[in-house]
C-alpha cells in the first residue's frame, strides 16, 4: 500500500517498520498526529522479526514483556515466543492501529541532509524521492546488519553459504557437512534444529559462552482464556515478569557476590549437561558471565552431545572449496557454510549517510565511540531522534520498554516544538558529555565493562551499546524533557 503523505514543512519521517518505527508511528496515531510517513526498506512490516527466519528462531525476553504495554496479546503460545507468532503479533499492531497507511514500502533511505536555513531534513531514497521533514526518527535499530567475517578463500566455496539473519531455506542440509561459524544467540536456537537432520555439524568456536536453562514452558489453555477474561491478570503478570527482571540487574554488578552466584549457576548447569570433561572445558568461558551477552537454553548442550556434532576451537585460517580449514592446518569438509556471526551493532544507522549542521556526518561524529543524550540526540543533529541508540540496549529486561520510554520522550518533543512554534531543536554539547561521563562511570562497575571482546564495546574498549543502570531508571530520566538540556530555535533564527 502506498502512503498517504503530506510534503509540508511540519511532516515527520521515521527511518524503519520495525518495532522501533512501529512503536514511535503508533504513539504518534494516538496522540492524533497525522502528518508523518514510515520509510520501509522491505515488503512488510517486522525488521529484525521479519528477517530473521531460521529454524528455531525465537526471543530470549519472555512473551508477556516482549510485546507493546498498550497492545497485549493474551493468546501467546509459550513464555518465550516463536519468530512467525511475533511477526504476526507486529503485522496485527500495524493493522489495528492504522499505521499501514503511513508507510511507503521498498522505500530504502540512503542520505538524510539537514537544511539549516529552512531547519529541514532532506531525505533522500533509493527510488530517486527527496522528502522534506521537520523532525528526523531514525528506528533501525541495532540489529540489522548482518557481519560476516572477512575470511580468506571464502569466494572459492563450492557449497552454499549463508548467514543465519538470512536463512536460505532452499538448502537441503539433510546428510550434509555443515560447518556453523559462530556460536551465540542464533546458532544457540539453529544448531537443535539442523543437528539432527545433518550428516555432520561442526561448530567453530571463537569463544565459549555462558548459557543458563530456558525453562520455557507453554501456557495452557486456561491460562490464556483467564488472560482475556480479566485482562488485569495479564498486566499484573507483565508486571511480575518485569520487576522480576529488574531484580535481576543486581547480578551484572562487576565483582559482586550476587554476579559469582550466577556464574556459579552457570557451571552447575554446564556440569550437568555436559559429562565430557573434554567438551566441557571447550564449552567453559574464559571470561566473567555477564561481559557477553548470556544467553538462554533447554536443548543447545544436548545438541552439542551428539555423535554427529563437533565442537572446533582451533582457529579458522582459510576456506578451500569444500573444507574450512583451521590454523592447525585440519581440514574440516563442508558442504554448507552457516554464518552465526551476528550483527554490525556499533555502526549506528548505517549504511545511512546522515549529515547535520555544518556538513558534518554522524557516522564521523560517530566513528570512534557513539554517545549521544539519552541515546536519542547528538550535537550538531538538531530534530533528529535515534531510537534504540548508543546505551539503550539491555542485557536483562526488554528493549520494548525502552522504547516506548523513548517514543513517549520523542512525542513531548514533537508537541512541545509545534505549541511553541520552535523549527528547531538541538541537545547541547555540554548536556551530551555529562550524560556519558556519568553513564559510563556507572557502566564501568557492570560485567559488560569486563575483560572481554564483544559487540556491547566499540574497538576502543569502551561500552557503547548497553544502559548502566535499571530500565526504570532510564523511564525515569525520559519521563519529561529538560528544556534547557537543548538549544530551542525558531526559524529563521541564526546558530
Amino acid at each position: 500500500m502506498k502512503a498517504s503523505t503530506t510534503s509540508g514543512a511540519d511532516q515527520i519521517v521515521i527511518i524503519g517498520a520495525g518495532v522501533a518505527g512501529m512503536c514511535m508511528g503508533i504513539k504518534l496515531k494516538q496522540a492524533g498526529i497525522d502528518d508523518f510517513v514510515v520509510l520501509e526498506k522491505a515488503a512488510t512490516v517486522g525488521g529484525t522479526w521479519r528477517d530473521n527466519t531460521y529454524p528455531g528462531c525465537g526471543c530470549d525476553i519472555p512473551s508477556h514483556l516482549y510485546s507493546f504495554s498498550f497492545a497485549p496479546k493474551p493468546d501467546w503460545s509459550s513464555a518465550y515466543s516463536p519468530q512467525p507468532e511475533i511477526h504476526r503479533y507486529l503485522q496485527h499492531c500495524a493493522e489495528r492501529f492504522g499505521l499501514l497507511g503511513h508507510i511507503r514500502f521498498g522505500t530504502e533511505v540512503t542520505e538524510a541532509r539537514y537544511d539549516q536555513a529552512a531547519c529541514l531534513w532532506r531525505v533522500s531514497t533509493s527510488n530517486g524521492d527527496t522528502i522534506a521533514a521537520r523532525i528526523l526518527v531514525s528506528g533501525t535499530g541495532q540489529l540489522n546488519r548482518p557481519l560476516t567475517p572477512d575470511i580468506a578463500g571464502l569466494d572459492r566455496f563450492a557449497g552454499t553459504a549463508f548467514h543465519s539473519a538470512r536463512w536460505r531455506h532452499d538448502a537441503d542440509l539433510r546428510d550434509k557437512q555443515v560447518a556453523v561459524i559462530g556460536n551465540g544467540a542464533s546458532a544457540l536456537q539453529f544448531i537443535p534444529r539442523i543437528a539432527p537432520e545433518a550428516g555432520k555439524l561442526t561448530v567453530f568456536q571463537r569463544s565459549a559462552n555462558w548459557v543458563l536453562p530456558r525453562n520455557g514452558e507453554a501456557y495452557t489453555s486456561g491460562q490464556q482464556a483467564r488472560f482475556e477474561r480479566h485482562p488485569w491478570t495479564a498486566r499484573l503478570h507483565r508486571w511480575h515478569l518485569y520487576l522480576q527482571r529488574e531484580l535481576r540487574f543486581g547480578r551484572m554488578q562487576r565483582d559482586s557476590g550476587r554476579n559469582r552466584e550466577l556464574e556459579t549457576l552457570a557451571r552447575r548447569y554446564l556440569a550437568h549437561m555436559i559429562p565430557d570433561p573434554v567438551l566441557r572445558t571447550r564449552l567453559t568461558p574464559d571470561y566473567p558471565i555477564g561481559c557477553k551477552r548470556i544467553l538462554i537454553s533447554d536443548d543447545f548442550y544436548q545438541a552439542l552431545k551428539r555423535p554427529n556434532v563437533h565442537v572446533e576451537t582451533a582457529r579458522i585460517d582459510h576456506v578451500e572449496a569444500d573444507a574450512v580449514v583451521t590454523a592447525d592446518g585440519a581440514r574440516h569438509r563442508a558442504d554448507a557454510i552457516v554464518f552465526a556471526t551476528g550483527f554490525d551493532a556499533r555502526s549506528f544507522l548505517a549504511p545511512i549517510r546522515i549529515t547535520g549542521r555544518h556538513g558534518r556526518t554522524l557516522a564521523d561524529q560517530w566513528h570512534e565511540d557513539p554517545e549521544a543524550y539519552l541515546g536519542m540526540t547528538a550535537p550538531g543533529f538538531p530534530n533528529l531522534f535515534v531510537l534504540y541508540g548508543p546505551n539503550t540496549n539491555l542485557g536483562h529486561n526488554s528493549i520494548i520498554f525502552m522504547l516506548e520510554c523513548q517514543a513517549r520522550y520523542v512525542l513531548q518533543c514533537i508537541r512541545a516544538c509545534r505549541s511553541a512554534r520552535f523549527a528547531s531543536m538541538e541537545v547541547r554539547p555540554e548536556v551530551v558529555t555529562r550524560f556519558n561521563q556519568a553513564l559510563q562511570a556507572a557502566i564501568g562497575q557492570t560485567a559488560w565493562a569486563g575483560s572481554c571482546s564483544s559487540w556491547y564495546k566499540s574497538a576502543s574498549g569502551r561500552v557503547t551499546n548497553n544502559w548502566s543502570s535499571h530500565a526504570t531508571a532510564y523511564w525515569w530520566k525520559t519521563r519529561k524533557p529538560h528544556w534547557g538540556h537543548f538549544v530551542l530555535r525558531h526559524a529563521g533564527e541564526r546558530s
